[in-house]
């Protein structure tokens, strides 16, 4: 480690947490420079602070002329990872709020939710749905503001009576609250007024979160949302020239506003997006697209599927599978042995001892955030499967995992909510579903990519999920939690009894899967919620 002189540490302070020890964190402003320092790291026997004071404090421009000779000269696309920004994006539709979060790697996202945040607001007398350009300058302009319209109408004037009818369905007084001592008691028991106000604030939530979860199937998929965004340079460049080859006007323009906002603060590490390096990367994503179009419309052949579907439609035997983990997790271990070897001789272990190591391996879990080991990742699965859309946009959250979907349609039928049934409002849902498939019907001729804009949340989806083990456990555990919405908690359950069909031994990795049903879903959670606040 280096010495310093004192006017040097003077100098390296403001741009570093200290000066003497081996640990230290980069604090200079100037984000460029703290990426250009970490992989110039790589490239010198010199300690970082040493180059930062040969190198970096006598040239300003220092940190831009190493990005511009790395990333185009030598094209080491890592460094680009070595920069991050955080971008906020509001007024932007479902359809391409999700073009965006399809990005797996590189990216944390915060969205809007449909079941805390109520979309009943208007903006200058409008509701806040996009008004996509080619729709907007074609004949069937006010057949698509009429179905959107209707849609938000029957939506914000039944957010109060929905309301009511959960609360008069499900009262108060079926659950227990905490009084002062840490007893529980039903709200009618409490005393103490900060207790009766804090289980109101519980109750009001869980009720409140239930009441939307149902309308918002009547929303459509031009619903304006707002999400922000944390990512790597690598990550923004390749989500620029994804946009950029979109063949929606929207998603475009997104681009070109995201890559000016990220000029501000990380130019260096997305310049590519739109330069020739990128726009051939362009081309060869709109190759792709046309490629994957003209073997769709010669072998995608059949009748669309109507209502929900969940099917496992590939996985190895059960015991190839675990011959393959017991492999994968002796492998770690062994002393320079090889795969096959390892796998050879895992063979020959009987099948009660099989059994037995998975039913230890599953024993020492002791809650779902024990994931299992990694070579849980040598087993894989793929679903078919058609939701709803507001579903879709649930399970869409998991990216360790390939999930590839059609087009949003109204070939696959719409699911009602029981909750619309019981309010009584089934003709006003039904007519804001036949509205939409009257007009989809017209803009698909031409335009079926700016079509998916009209239709609704209830809508079902067509998509496959392919994971290994590992990962369907984290979501088939996490999406079966009592606090989930009821219709993504049905389809990870039909997902795990799938799989334990299929698979009886390994599916007892899974111990922490609910099979229940709960009336009031977020009823429990938001109860934890509020009494982690109170201990504040």
């Amino acid at each position: 480690m280096s010495k310093f002189s004192k006017n040097e540490k003077k100098k390296l302070i403001k741009h570093f947490s200290n000066t003497e020890n081996s640990v230290f964190a980069i604090t200079t402003p100037k984000q460029v420079d703290r990426g250009a320092l970490m992989s110039r790291y790589s490239r010198t026997d010199k300690d970082m602070r040493r180059v930062f004071l040969d190198e970096f404090l006598k040239n300003k421009n220092r940190g831009e002329e190493f990005y511009t000779r790395v990333l185009l000269e030598y094209g080491d696309d890592s460094v680009a990872e070595l920069g991050s920004a955080q971008i906020a994006i509001e007024g932007i539709s479902n359809i391409a709020v999700k073009k965006i979060e399809d990005r797996r790697i590189g990216f944390s996202y915060l969205e809007k939710s449909s079941r805390y945040v109520s979309w009943d607001k208007k903006i200058n007398g409008k509701y806040k749905f996009y008004r996509e350009p080619t729709i907007m300058e074609s004949r069937h302009a006010d057949k698509y503001l009429d179905a959107c319209n209707l849609d938000f109408e029957v939506y914000t004037k039944n957010i109060q009576p929905m309301l009511k009818l959960i609360r008069e369905k499900d009262s108060i007084d079926n659950y227990t609250f905490r009084d002062k001592s840490g007893k529980e008691k039903k709200y009618s028991q409490l005393t103490d007024q900060d207790k009766i106000k804090s289980a109101g604030r519980i109750y009001n939530a869980a009720t409140k979160a239930k009441a939307l979860d149902a309308l918002r199937s009547l929303l459509p998929a031009s619903t304006l949302t707002n999400v922000g965004i944390t990512g790597n340079g690598r990550a923004f460049e390749y989500l620029l020239t994804i946009l950029y080859s979109s063949e929606l006007n929207e998603e475009r323009n997104l681009a070109s506003q995201i890559k000016r906002e990220l000029d501000k603060t990380v130019k260096s590490f997305v310049r590519r997006a739109n330069d020739r390096y990128g726009k051939a990367l362009q081309l060869y994503l709109v190759n792709i697209r046309e490629i994957s179009q003209k073997l769709s419309k010669k072998h995608a052949i059949g009748i669309p599927r109507r209502g929900n579907k969940v099917k496992l439609v590939e996985c190895e035997t059960e015991s190839n599978s675990i011959n393959s983990i017991i492999t994968g997790l002796i492998y770690e271990q062994s002393p320079s042995i090889s795969f096959a070897e390892i796998q050879k001789n895992v063979k020959k272990i009987s099948s009660r001892e099989k059994r037995k190591i998975i039913n230890d391996l599953a024993s020492i879990r002791k809650n779902r955030r024990h994931r299992p080991p990694r070579a849980f990742e040598m087993v894989n699965y793929t679903f078919d499967l058609v939701t709803n859309y507001g579903m879709f946009r649930d399970f869409h959250r998991h990216r360790a995992l390939t999930l590839e979907r059609q087009l949003l349609t109204t070939d696959n039928g719409f699911d009602t909510p029981d909750e619309i049934v019981e309010l009584g409002i089934q003709k006003d849902f039904n007519d804001c579903m036949n509205s939409t498939k009257n007009i989809f019907d017209l803009l698909r001729k031409k335009n079926p990519v700016q079509g998916q804009y009209v239709v609704n949340f209830a809508y079902n989806y067509p998509y496959f999920m392919n994971m290994n083990l590992r990962e369907a456990t984290h979501l088939i555990e996490l999406r079966t939690v009592p606090q989930g919405h009821p219709d993504y908690r049905k389809v990870a359950q039909k997902m795990f009894n799938s799989i334990k069909k299929k698979h009886p031994i390994l599916s007892e990795i899974m111990k922490y899967v609910d099979l229940n049903e709960y009336e009031l879903e977020r009823f429990e959670s938001e109860k934890r919620s509020e009494e982690k606040r109170n201990k504040k």
